[in-house]
């Protein structure tokens, strides 16, 4: 039996539990979470009782509950006639898990104190900085403040190769494993509206899709979510089956943008209401009027108003697909695929009269040869330029000069036109604007 009996004051208990003051005065506070007596002078004195309340808090925190949800479960058990400390077990404190900080408290520092735990591969730690934000915090601030921008940054650190994969691997798993504990504590629906979400063929970056998961839950809102690579003939039979409100898909590169394009098309011949979004629409805009469906907008915010606004009262589908050579454009694509290999070899020779070896561009063929096969695909070499980044960091992180991406390009046209003949007009005079630039 724990002793109910009030002898500690506000420091021992900060000390047995870890939390940082405001923290515990904001759960008593908000949540009537812990209840300590007073003093005649007003000085709280808190229980063993109080003590391991905080910790059991703390304890279903790590589980993935908010601290809102740890809350209600508490009194949830009490008024069941339940002692929530006799249900559940607390967990016992683990040695490597560091002390919540009384410095500064806000998002950034927060952000900053999660990275570094998830890049010194510390997921103790980095899972109780994330318990302390969520005391705080709203879920919504935390998951976008924190986990999305977060998750950003060591994607930013990998591309500079500041970080490893290895850690960009830690640090999506850690932030993935905590969105799908949120996710499956988030109380049952509350309102009549079904939202389908996943992503296209291919596509296998799901924090998005996670994130909206969780907030539109958390907004009351059924959600059935597939996940990712869903093939387009399940997501159409899925859709037909469940007759959701709405369908959302998430693609954040170009080669997901021509398998979501085509699950678009599949879904608007089936008259089902599509809506969509991702990271390749915000860096390319120009590629949202190739989308039969509506597109959500460029943040997470814009994203749960514009579902509020399809749920409630679906909106007209206005934006007419360009068909400006897009058939021409389809069969080029088929054809650059069917010679690509041959277009590579032609590359290679040509290469190597100026001494780069073909072990050395390799990486950058695989990239350039996949996104020039969906700009196509969607209507316009064009739309590789946003990538164009990426492959002269691929030249130059194989230790090729950093002014090697236009004579790379030159090479690569006239390896276009040597095996593709006229038909490669349309790549070649691309390549050569860019020479002009």
């Amino acid at each position: 039996m724990v002793n109910r009996t009030p002898t500690y004051n506000l420091k021992a208990v900060l000390k047995e539990t870890g939390l940082k003051a405001d923290v515990l005065r904001a759960w008593e506070r908000r949540y009537d979470l812990p209840k300590p007596d007073r003093t005649p002078g007003g000085h709280r004195l808190y229980s063993e009782y109080d003590i391991e309340t905080c910790k059991w808090l703390r304890a279903r925190q790590a589980e993935g509950l908010s601290i809102s949800r740890a809350v209600d479960l508490w009194k949830e058990l009490s008024a069941s006639g339940a002692d929530p400390l006799a249900k559940y077990a607390v967990a016992p404190s683990h040695p490597a898990v560091v002390p919540w900080s009384t410095a500064d408290a806000s998002i950034e520092v927060l952000r900053q104190n999660w990275l570094e735990a998830v890049l010194a591969f510390d997921g103790l730690r980095a899972d109780d900085v994330l318990n302390q934000a969520f005391a705080i915090y709203p879920v919504e601030m935390v998951c976008t403040g924190i986990i999305q921008q977060g998750i950003a940054e060591v994607g930013q650190g990998w591309y500079a190769n500041r970080v490893s994969a290895q850690q960009e691997h830690f640090a999506s798993a850690l932030a993935t494993r905590r969105l799908e504990a949120l996710i499956a504590a988030t109380p049952l629906p509350t309102r009549r509206k079904t939202v389908l979400i996943g992503c296209p063929p291919g596509e296998w970056h799901i924090m998005p899709s996670l994130l909206l998961n969780l907030f539109l839950r958390r907004r009351g809102l059924s959600v059935v979510y597939l996940g990712a690579d869903i093939p387009i003939e399940q997501m159409g039979e899925t859709a037909a089956a469940i007759q959701p409100d709405l369908v959302i898909l998430s693609a954040q590169l170009l080669t997901t943008a021509v398998t979501l394009q085509a699950a678009a098309q599949t879904l608007h011949e089936q008259g089902i209401l599509l809506a969509y979004g991702g990271l390749v629409f915000n860096r390319i805009p120009r590629l949202r009027a190739y989308i039969p469906a509506h597109f959500l907008g460029e943040s997470l915010d814009e994203a749960m108003e514009m579902v509020e606004r399809l749920v409630i009262a679906p909106l007209p589908f206005d934006v007419q697909i360009p068909d400006r050579d897009l058939v021409v454009s389809r069969e080029l694509a088929g054809l650059y695929r069917e010679k690509r290999h041959l277009i590579e070899n032609a590359l290679y020779q040509d290469l190597q009269k100026v001494g780069l070896q073909p072990d050395l561009i390799k990486e950058a063929n695989g990239f350039l040869g996949a996104g020039l096969a969906a700009s196509l695909e969607l209507g316009d070499p064009s739309f590789l330029e946003a990538d164009l980044d990426w492959v002269e960091h691929l030249l130059t992180g194989r230790r090729l000069p950093a002014d090697r991406l236009l004579p790379y390009l030159a090479a690569y046209g006239r390896a276009l036109s040597a095996e593709l003949g006229q038909a490669s007009a349309p790549i070649t005079a691309w390549i050569d604007k860019l020479k002009e630039i």
